[in-house]
């Protein structure tokens, strides 16, 4: 029995869907803005000014927003140690808090940040 008319019409419309689909890019779970190359940078010490630094995280987070994308783990936290470093330390808290927000298994350790810079603020 031969299939023709809508039923061909259906099968060939639902193929070309799941081909779209295998098709479309992968967007990734995060936007990462450079961020791994940043970390590197400034694990290496070869890294750009404390502010430098942070404006182009500040903004990654801005594009990362405008685009309704999510960053990675770590990137909030990374921003709140170059606040730090660049004496912004109210800054810093709000970046942690952003992380913890984002990320609650890093509690614990945001926290201990915290609570470490204001023991060494003392």
């Amino acid at each position: 029995m031969k299939t023709t008319g809508p039923t061909t019409s259906i099968a060939a419309a639902i193929l070309l869907s799941a081909l779209a689909g295998c098709a479309a890019p992968n967007k990734g779970l995060y936007n990462w803005n450079g961020y791994q190359a940043q970390v590197y940078s400034y694990l290496k010490s070869d890294a750009p000014s404390a502010d430098e630094q942070i404006l182009l995280l500040e903004q990654g987070v801005q594009k990362t927003a405008a685009q309704g994308a999510h960053l990675p783990p770590g990137y909030y936290a990374h921003l709140g140690l170059l606040y730090l470093n660049a004496g912004r330390t109210d800054q810093a808290i709000t970046a942690w808090e952003q992380e913890k927000k984002i990320f609650p298994e890093s509690t614990q350790y945001i926290d201990y940040l915290i609570n470490n810079m204001k023991k060494n603020r003392s």
